[in-house]
């Protein structure tokens, strides 16, 4: 019955730390900076807007697209970027074919614009090798990278790139936006703007980790080549640019639309997969030389996801094993009343779509599910480096 206790009163800490606890530190840990910044400000009235980059002479930047099989985005995408807000002679194109199989090469060699470079790779090697040879091929100072499903904002590049004024800046996450379906917009979409709190109150106190692969800008200097294996690239540079000293900064002006998987299924084959990238990296990870203040965002917005399907499983059980006491007995009630949520959202998704947050429980199971069926396969399976379309 100790050990019962125990269990419950941790693993529901860990839960709650991670959903509630840390987003409240987040908010008014950042509060004081933002107040300190205003107060600073105020009495040495320094300019602490960021610096405006030449408008008639911006940097240079190269934009880097990998691709596999993205025929049905990729002439969206090419016009996306000749449409850009940004002087095309200042502005280095490379896109990467990944043994692409269907059309995809063809598009991309009928691109003949002259900042546009195409690679074509014959067989697939993963998106870390596509990226390595991307940047071998850059002729800027300022990376770019992007997905070929991703459109930018007119004017997302001179967000991004206004930034690196500043010596200290390594990397610049940039802000998505999902259009989908509107299971999508009910369950990745509502989760998605709790996720984009949380980076843009951890930019405020210099400790984000974290770009989303569709937008983000990286200093050269901070790119280490990329083992083949790596399926996290937009975790794993970052990381590295925080380890080597340089701060990542949120952007949430700097916009681009993206396509969310269609349904919570297409989203859990996409949460599997990271969830193997994730523990692939997490030795490298916890090896990296970062403040303790960073670690903790490391730790609490990240390694506590990793594992939190244990914590759920922990809780659930232990309170069983305590249900003869009336308080643990309201919390039993309380949890199978959440995974009967979810059930009811996984029979009946298709009709409760419509109903708002109908969905929420069913997509938060689904999502932690993923990451015990992830370290599953990272345990058990052979390693590779390939990505797949999610849909």
């Amino acid at each position: 019955m100790t050990a019962a206790i125990s269990i419950f009163w941790a693993s529901g800490f860990l839960i709650a730390y991670t959903y509630v606890l840390y987003p409240m530190l987040l908010f008014f840990a950042s509060a004081v900076v933002q107040a300190a910044r205003d107060w600073q400000y105020l009495n040495s009235r320094r300019d602490r807007r960021r610096a405006a980059i030449p408008q008639d002479a911006p940097p240079r930047i190269t934009l880097i697209v990998p691709a596999h099989n993205e025929e049905q985005r990729l002439p969206d995408k090419i016009a996306n970027i000749r449409s850009l807000d940004y002087p095309a002679d200042r502005l280095h194109v490379i896109f990467v074919s990944d043994g692409s199989t269907d059309d995809t090469n063809d598009i991309l060699s009928a691109a003949k614009d002259e900042n546009i470079d195409v690679v074509l790779l014959p067989d697939r090697q993963g998106k870390a090798t596509a990226l390595n040879e991307a940047v071998a091929r850059a002729n800027s100072d300022i990376l770019v990278f992007s997905d070929a499903a991703t459109l930018f904002a007119r004017d997302a590049l001179r967000k991004l790139v206004r930034h690196f004024v500043h010596p200290d800046v390594g990397v610049v996450c940039g802000a998505l936006q999902f259009q989908g379906t509107r299971e999508s917009d009910e369950t990745e979409g509502t989760y998605w703007k709790y996720e984009c709190m949380l980076r843009l109150l951890e930019s405020r106190m210099g400790i984000n980790l974290q770009a989303s692969g569709a937008i983000y800008a990286l200093r050269r200097s901070c790119y280490v080549p990329l083992h083949r294996t790596v399926l996290l690239d937009d975790f794993v540079i970052p990381m590295q640019a925080r380890s080597l000293g340089y701060r990542v900064v949120h952007d949430p002006e700097a916009v681009a639309i993206d396509f969310a998987a269609p349904s919570v299924e297409g989203e859990f084959t996409r949460r599997v997969r990271l969830a193997v990238g994730s523990f692939r990296q997490l030795r490298h990870f916890i090896g990296m030389h970062l403040d303790p203040a960073t670690y903790l965002a490391f730790l609490s917005h990240k390694v506590l996801r990793w594992i939190l399907p244990f914590s759920m499983i922990g809780l659930l059980a232990s309170n069983w094993a305590l249900w003869e006491s009336p308080f643990y007995r309201t919390i039993m009630v309380a949890q199978l009343g959440f995974y009967g949520w979810a059930a009811a959202g996984f029979v009946l998704r298709k009709s409760l779509s419509r109903i708002r947050f109908a969905l929420l429980g069913y997509y938060l199971v689904a999502i932690h599910l993923a990451f015990l069926v992830g370290l599953v396969r990272f345990l058990f399976a052979r390693q590779e480096g390939t990505w797949q379309q999610v849909g």
